[in-house]
């Protein structure tokens, strides 16, 4: 699934294209994807309708609509929004597509047809999809090390687990955990009860600066993440454990170990990490 710097990369390049451009069809090829309204009702309340603004809340995307509207999608586990010639033809995964005055389609593909929109007003859109219950934007200028301290002092979980759990923390998932994880020297098992304030800090440094640098270079393509353009992200090539099972840390040369931890599998270093 795009984690919060391959979605936030998505975001950055539509937003070059899309904005100030007016809806002029859309062609559905997949009912379900509409989560809400229905497919007629989200065709009528979108069509010569103009895009006045993008952006990202955790792992959604949120386009906001003239007239009071924001179009809400999660993109889930294998979903993609391209921008295509409007007279190329498109794919069979290509399941909704906007066709937009500048003879450009933004098109949503999703191989396993998880991905969902929303369609809502601009007063109710964080009630769509879940988006209520997320919890901080960890690259939020007001998210600071006082604050992270105070949320973590009030649980007694595993530290992976935690900051997995989007309510925690929107946006992470088990690439860019495992990253941070590794960078602040924790062990991904840890009980968040036992956290040392400087490895509390060391973590807090650790997941800004693994998510600045997944933005820096596109985010992480290893099978289905694309950019905007359709492009592969190359953070893939930045990352010192996960993936890396059997291969020397980078730091001490000791064998980087993949275990599964709060269900997923998980990358570490055994003698890095404490």
């Amino acid at each position: 699934m795009p984690e919060l710097p391959e979605v936030e990369t998505i975001v950055q390049g539509l937003s070059k294209v899309i904005i100030g451009k007016e809806i002029m069809e859309i062609i559905i090829r997949e009912e379900k994807i509409i989560a809400y309204p229905s497919s007629s009702d989200f065709r009528k309340q979108l069509i010569n309708k103009k895009i006045i603004g993008i952006r990202r809340r955790g792992k959604y995307i949120l386009i906001m609509i003239e007239d009071e509207l924001t179009l809400v999608i999660h993109l889930r586990m294998t979903g993609k929004l391209f921008l295509k010639p409007s007279d190329l033809t498109f794919d069979k995964h290509s399941h909704i597509i906007f066709r937009l005055d500048n003879a450009i389609d933004l098109r949503f593909n999703n191989v396993r047809k998880f991905g969902r929109m929303y369609l809502v007003d601009d007063n109710s859109w964080e009630r769509a999809g879940g988006l209520d219950k997320l919890g901080p934007e960890p690259l939020d200028d007001d998210f600071t090390l006082g604050d992270f301290h105070k949320m973590l002092k009030k649980r007694k979980s595993n530290i992976k687990a935690l900051l997995l759990n989007q309510s925690f923390l929107a946006g992470l998932g088990n690439i860019y955990v495992d990253e941070a994880l590794f960078r602040a020297g924790i062990l991904p098992f840890r009980r968040t009860d036992t956290l040392k304030n400087r490895e509390i800090e060391r973590l807090y440094k650790g997941i800004r600066n693994v998510l600045k640098m997944g933005i820096k270079y596109g985010g992480t393509s290893f099978r289905d993440y694309r950019n905007a353009r359709g492009e592969k992200g190359s953070f893939q090539k930045k990352l010192l454990v996960y993936q890396r099972e059997g291969k020397e840390c980078p730091v001490c040369g000791e064998e980087i170990v993949k275990e599964k931890v709060a269900g997923r599998g998980t990358h570490f270093c055994p003698h890095c990490q404490k």
